[in-house]
């Protein structure tokens, strides 16, 4: 079905039939980025249908969220983006969460992919031009805290794209790259089947042999991930260090969440050129007779089935990250470039407890 007008009219946004009512169900909202520019809040309206709000950051990729806080990572920006309402508000506009831009790091141009909080509250992101998984600092662009043994120094030059970060229990735990080399820019002649994933704590290569994997996430007991190349999603069993793929969909796979029995995985059209093409994901599309899709899939972790999807249809091509936002009925965010982020203006209800140092007693100050 066709959801309400789009807030732009460069695209147009189209669900399955029931993917509203999913929604509901579930209890959830979406937020999700398709760079180079555009970054989506999905929630529904008091009567059911979509709710669909999106803001422009300059090449938006890596999100990530806790409680009441964003995170989204930008050409040469990490942004972190703060809920100003109270539990129970509403805008005039009836959404029940607005995300204000707070606070920025300005770390340069790190190809910032996957961005993940740990369990004491530091944001944690894939630096992959570094080849490092780093930090924020107030002094430093980034503090670099692990990279993988393949790669011989912390130097700029995407060797090996590194790109996926897996949290467990509140720390990092895997990642994925496309290749394990240690050459400027050698990941580009590995994208078939040099990916693979490695253990953060070990350092030890968990799978290997595949297409361009993306998007590691920790759930329920099991690392899932994509196999972009193939167009594939699926689980790695750690013990035999393979790769189960349990569904296709028809794109790049890129972007995982997760909402109950569900996975709700991203999808891009493949870039224009050699980077992107001649992959597997070319001749399964051809076998199946369908074309890739911009959007999202909800996949139903016990079938393998896709169940839902919402497609896109613009001129972008690229979906990089997708979240879920639990308890959350219609999102939305204030821009930096529109009138709204002047004008909107919230204090701490709390304040006036600043007590000043009484002044020195005559007696006390020099003569």
């Amino acid at each position: 079905m066709n959801t309400e007008a789009a807030p732009s009219p460069e695209f147009e946004i189209i669900v399955s039939r029931h993917f509203a009512s999913w929604l509901a169900e579930q209890k959830t909202s979406l937020a999700f980025t398709t760079p180079p520019l555009k970054f989506f809040l999905i929630g529904l309206k008091p009567d059911g249908q979509l709710s669909i709000f999106e803001r422009t950051f300059d090449r938006c990729l890596g999100l990530a969220v806790k409680d009441n806080t964003l995170y989204l990572s930008t050409r040469h920006q990490l942004w972190r983006l703060e809920n100003s309402l109270l539990p129970g508000q509403l805008t005039t506009d009836g959404y029940d969460r607005q995300y204000i831009p707070r606070l920025t790091h300005t770390t340069g141009f790190l190809g910032i992919h996957d961005v993940a909080i740990d369990k004491n509250g530091r944001v944690i992101f894939v630096n992959t031009r570094f080849g490092c998984l780093a930090t924020i600092s107030e002094q430093y662009n980034f503090i670099p805290l692990w990279r993988p043994p393949f790669l011989s120094s912390i130097i700029p030059g995407d060797r090996c794209h590194l790109n996926g970060l897996a949290m467990r229990d509140g720390y990092p735990a895997y990642v994925t790259s496309v290749s394990q080399t240690d050459e400027f820019d050698s990941w580009r002649d590995h994208r078939h089947d040099g990916g693979a994933v490695t253990d953060i704590a070990t350092g030890e290569t968990i799978v290997n042999g595949l297409s361009m994997p993306h998007s590691p996430r920790w759930y329920k007991g099991q690392l899932w991930m994509t196999n972009s190349g193939a167009g594939q999603f699926g689980r790695v069993d750690l013990k035999s260090g393979r790769f189960e793929p349990i569904a296709f969909a028809p794109g790049f796979l890129r972007g995982l969440s997760f909402s109950g029995n569900y996975a709700i995985v991203g999808s891009s059209k493949p870039r224009h050129g050699n980077l992107y093409s001649g992959l597997a994901l070319d001749d399964e599309l051809k076998r199946r007779n369908q074309e890739a899709r911009l959007g999202l899939f909800v996949i139903d972790l016990r079938t393998g089935k896709i169940v839902h999807w919402l497609f896109i249809e613009t001129s972008l091509r690229e979906l990089y990250d997708v979240v879920t936002l639990p308890g959350v009925c219609r999102p939305m965010a204030l821009g930096l470039v529109d009138n709204d982020i002047q004008k909107t203006i919230f204090f701490d209800p709390k304040g006036f407890g600043y007590k000043p140092a009484p002044p020195p007693h005559p007696s006390q100050e020099e003569n």
